[in-house]
């Protein structure tokens, strides 16, 4: 199409509903756009059969079968065809776009496919191929440029363009339709075609998937053909040793020569692949198919085979023989030199004309101008094959896309759609994937810094708190990947920050013996610090710790342990003869509780005096003990019978008196705790106090 047509339809609005968003490509008779249906809101391969075939009827009518029989099929195998018309002048087609690459672009830029992939995807096709020859529909055309692999790894056939219903000729105005590497030998000779020829033209792609290679070559097409006639193909385990043998045999069966020596339905080939997927042999009718295959069966040699018979035309018959007359008169019979000069004058004018037209032919071709075909997003390799098919020379340039893949055509220069001469250099510019960065040392940064060292380089970052205690409290323990290691631009690290040593419960030992203690505080993960000191607890009991039970601190600090020595040991004072006030006093000060115990007395030099204590002055006691003192009290009559009772039980003393003769005074015992007593006279000098025995 001319420049002002190809810069309309990019951004038109197409047949009032198809907005043109860009060329996909280009094939033998149709131009193919990416659309965005209006109407629906979705997204369309919009085929376009071009300006000069369609204006040819023949193409036209190929073109409209297209539509006609891939609109008659609903597969998940197969392309669907959303929608089909006339408009602006040409014919097309509005087809399900998908966001993937063929399958012969996948072979270019992959090489050969694992064999369990290639199983996969050649029983995808046998599905979809099942589905049309249900319909009655001989595709015709099998090869991977017509097989269209999705970004979820499925795969579905396209253009139907050249399918027919039942058996047909392979020729069309007296030539060979299809590709020449995926004829079969029938379609090669122009003789009718069936469900079986599609099956043929499979075991060429699956051949070429387990390789990478198809099994017949050459220079020209007629070539080629001549090849499927008369070439026996290597088994694909002579070019890839992997290719189990079972495998090999169903790709032979379907290479056989004759249609009846081959798989006869889809589904027979699909029970066979699905037989070598799961690893159990072929049929017996396989096996022996390959057999055959091998020694040629259906060989055929007659370079005529492949000449539709339609052309071949007999030769006119020769006229009758007719005998020299000795009757006629020689000696006057026209010299045939000038016969010979002109027929010579015309064969170098003849030549000389033809030289003429092939340099002004050549002359015209080379200057005549081509519409620079869309190579962006398309591999490298496929975009400088399309260019230089087009006359056209390539430069390529390599840089770093955060949004094309890799090996893929970023731009092109110049742009497409411009008209240029033949041996114009078109410039691409191609993706060498996503830049590259280094991971900068982050270890012991603040994390806030970590990250923003992370940033500055196009890195992503996530944090993971963890303890340590090495690292201060909030720094970079670890980074994933590690300093110098080089990644994609916009890369996730992993940074380990420390939360500070790692914390831990401390047990409560307060009260338990100290072995018990360091054994749970050890267990715990804490060294331990013993400090020992009088108390009253019992010696080697713990009365105290730091940090207390109960709370958190760091695994492997240290916990100080207070532990008792036993109560310590004083000297009782000495109170005897001291008054009761006083007594308690010295005795509080040093100490001690008191327990205060009166005894009558007679001798009033005694009364209020301490006459003993209990335990005995100088005693070595523990702290708090209670000492208890007998404090005189006198009575105004002595008893005339007394009988006396003294209990002495701990520290308490209680004395029972019996009077059996009338007193004048009671003599009551009386316990006084602590409280100090006054008062009492201060008995003679020389009076003996009355002990308790």
């Amino acid at each position: 199409m001319a420049t002002d047509v190809e810069d309309r339809l990019i951004g038109s609005l197409f047949d009032g509903r198809y907005r043109i968003v860009r060329k996909l490509g280009s094939g033998g008779m149709a131009e193919v756009y990416l659309a965005e249906d209006e109407e629906l809101g979705r997204k369309v391969a919009l085929k376009m059969l071009d300006e000069r075939h369609a204006r040819d009827e023949q193409f036209v009518e190929r073109f409209k079968r297209e539509a006609r029989n891939a609109a008659g099929l609903s597969h998940p195998h197969i392309v669907r065809i959303y929608d089909r018309g006339q408009a602006e002048g040409t014919y097309y087609i509005a087809m399900e776009y998908l966001d993937g690459p063929t399958l012969k672009e996948l072979l270019v830029r992959k090489g050969p496919t694992p064999p369990l992939t290639a199983i996969k995807f050649a029983r995808e096709i046998l599905s979809a191929l099942a589905e049309a020859h249900k319909h009655d529909i001989v595709h015709r055309d099998i090869k991977p440029h017509n097989v269209i692999v999705s970004p979820d790894w499925n795969v579905k056939v396209t253009d139907f363009g050249i399918a027919r219903s039942g058996a047909s000729q392979m020729t069309e105005a007296g030539s060979i339709v299809g590709t020449a590497q995926y004829l079969s030998p029938e379609q090669a000779r122009g003789k009718p075609v069936d469900q079986r020829s599609d099956l043929y033209s499979l075991g060429i792609v699956l051949y070429e998937m387990l390789t990478g290679r198809v099994p017949f070559t050459g220079d020209a097409a007629v070539e080629i053909a001549m090849k499927h006639l008369s070439a026996i193909p290597e088994p694909p385990s002579k070019l890839r040793p992997e290719v189990s043998h079972d495998l090999d045999a169903v790709v032979m069966r379907a290479l056989a020569k004759d249609p009846a020596d081959r798989y006869s339905s889809a589904e027979e080939m699909d029970a066979d692949l699905a037989r070598v997927a799961r690893g159990a042999s072929v049929s017996t009718r396989t096996e022996e198919a390959m057999t055959s295959v091998l020694a040629g069966s259906g060989v055929s040699t007659a370079m005529t085979s492949i000449v539709p018979r339609e052309a071949l035309t007999p030769p006119p018959a020769p006229p009758p023989y007719r005998p020299p007359s000795y009757y006629e008169d020689g000696g006057h019979r026209r010299s045939r030199w000038p016969m010979i000069l002109g027929l010579f004058a015309i064969a170098v004018i003849a030549v000389g004309g033809y030289l003429i037209y092939e340099r002004v032919n050549t002359a015209i071709d080379t200057n005549k101008t081509v519409a620079v075909t869309n190579v962006v997003q398309t591999p490298v390799k496929n975009a400088e094959f399309i260019l230089h098919q087009q006359g056209l020379l390539t430069t390529t340039e390599e840089t770093s896309s955060a949004t094309v893949a890799k090996d893929l055509v970023i731009s092109q220069n110049p742009n497409p759609g411009t008209r240029v001469a033949k041996q114009t250099t078109v410039n691409l510019t191609v993706s060498t994937g996503v830049p590259k960065t280094t991971v900068p040392t982050v270890v012991n940064l603040p994390a806030s810094q970590a990250q923003a060292e992370l940033t500055s380089k196009g890195l992503k970052s996530v944090t993971h708190d963890v303890p340590s205690g090495a690292v201060p409290s909030g720094n970079v323990t670890a980074a994933s990947p590690p300093a110098g290691t080089t990644v994609l631009v916009g890369s996730q690290v992993v940074l380990n920050v420390s939360t500070g040593p790692k914390q831990a419960g401390v047990p409560s030992v307060v009260g338990d013996p100290y072995a018990n203690a360091e054994g749970a505080l050890k267990g715990a993960g804490f060294k331990v610090n013993r400090t020992d000191e009088g108390n009253s607890a019992a010696a080697g009991t713990v009365v105290s710790q730091d940090p207390g039970g109960g709370t958190s601190a760091a695994a492997g600090s240290t916990v100080t342990l207070v532990v008792s020595t036993g109560p310590e040991l004083v000297s009782v004072p000495s109170v005897t003869q001291d008054d009761q006030t006083t007594a308690t006093q010295l005795l509080q000060a040093a100490g001690f509780s008191v327990s205060v115990v009166q005894q009558d007395v007679t001798d009033p030099t005694q009364d209020k005096l301490v006459l003993a204590q209990d335990p005995a002055a100088n005693k070595k006691v523990q702290q708090n003990t209670t000492v208890t003192i007998n404090v005189g009290h006198l009575v105004t009559a002595p008893p005339t019978d007394t009988s006396t009772t003294t209990t002495t039980t701990g520290t308490t003393t209680t004395t029972d008196t019996t009077t059996t003769t009338p007193a004048t005074s009671t003599t009551p015992t009386a316990t006084t705790p602590t409280t100090p007593l006054t008062g009492g006279a201060t008995p003679p000098a020389g009076t003996p106090p009355t002990t308790p025995p």
